[in-house]
């Protein structure tokens, strides 16, 4: 079944509209789900018309590309794989991942083994997960840009980068497309990165396109999360900010009901109607959930409707950070 597909920027990548986030399959919303199921469920997406697919090394770590690669091993050439370098295990031995690295030596050492994991000859797009203040960005284009000219990787990413790192580092080596979380609940791009975006000619890929699962409609301040969730630490899922934050959710489904959509549906619509160069890459480890996901792309809202979208959700203060304090300095720059 093909699907509408989209062109990220300038950079000639097409991709189809809606891409698949597959951080959740390994990691971060509790235990990893089974390995067959999770294979099935990308096999579902391939054939639903998905050919644009988010992995990183960090997920996991490592199995989440491992997974990508043995499920989308019989469909090479036929869909795009994203993955990112940029972090390395805590020197604390605590096993986990929120120290940087992109020395030009070990962004070379991550694509490598990516690539083994991966299963491919070329990653389709090598994104900087996190900026590294540490090392100029040019630095980090110059390496991926070497790596293109070697044809280990064909087209270069940045994620939560901001708009005078992204400059720099387009006027190194063309940025294909930035990944950022961007949603009706965290629309801090549409300041200045956005309008960078479209000046540059590139590609939008918003992560979180539904809140973390929140804009669904199926959480309220009453969840409980397992306790490896990473949604336990998140200010903005405390049972007080999701009780102030319903008023979104609510927004979401007065507008699905006269759409015949459900909330989740009405939010990926929202952020495909922004721009035709923008790709969400909701996650999910659900079959219905993935159709559901899907069934986005035919749902059409208005000028009105955005109009309407736009200056309700205006009057709603979204309480709550996005990240934990250690964390957020990671995305703030």
């Amino acid at each position: 079944m093909k699907q509408q597909t989209r062109k990220l920027g300038n950079s000639g990548l097409e991709v189809s509209a809606l891409g698949l986030g597959c951080m959740g399959m390994s990691f971060g919303y509790g235990p990893a789900a089974d390995k067959k199921e999770m294979i099935t469920l990308i096999h579902s997406a391939v054939e639903s018309g998905v050919t644009f697919f988010d992995t990183a090394e960090v997920y996991g770590p490592f199995t989440n590309e491992e997974l990508v690669g043995e499920a989308l091993a019989p469909f090479r050439g036929e869909v795009i794989i994203a993955t990112k370098f940029g972090f390395k295990p805590n020197a604390d031995g605590s096993g986990r991942w929120n120290e940087l690295d992109s020395r030009p030596e070990h962004i070379r050492e991550v694509a490598e083994a990516s690539l083994k994991r991966l299963k491919v000859d070329a990653i389709d797009l090598f994104y900087q997960h996190r900026v590294d203040p540490n090392i100029p960005i040019e630095d980090v284009a110059g390496t991926v840009r070497d790596l293109i000219k070697e044809g280990k990787v064909k087209h270069f990413g940045l994620s939560e980068a901001g708009a005078q790192t992204i400059r720099k580092a387009h006027a190194v080596q063309p940025v294909a497309a930035l990944q950022s979380e961007y949603s009706l609940w965290w629309r801090e791009p549409e300041k200045e990165i956005i309008p960078t975006l479209e000046e540059l000619g590139i590609g939008f890929v918003p992560y979180s396109p539904l809140g973390r699962g929140f804009l669904t409609g199926k959480i309220n301040e009453n969840t409980m999360f397992d306790s490896s969730d990473f949604r336990n630490i998140v200010p903005r899922f405390s049972p007080e900010a999701r009780k102030a934050n319903q008023a979104l959710v609510d927004l979401l489904g007065n507008i699905a009901k006269g759409k015949n959509a459900t909330p989740a549906q009405i939010a990926l619509a929202w952020l495909l109607a922004q721009k035709t160069w923008i790709v969400p890459i909701p996650g999910t480890t659900k079959l219905h959930r993935l159709e559901e996901n899907i069934g986005a792309i035919n749902i059409e809202l208005t000028a009105n409707d955005l109009q309407e979208i736009d200056s309700a959700a205006s009057q709603i203060e979204v309480q709550g950070n996005r990240y934990p304090e250690n964390l957020q300095k990671l995305v703030d720059r």
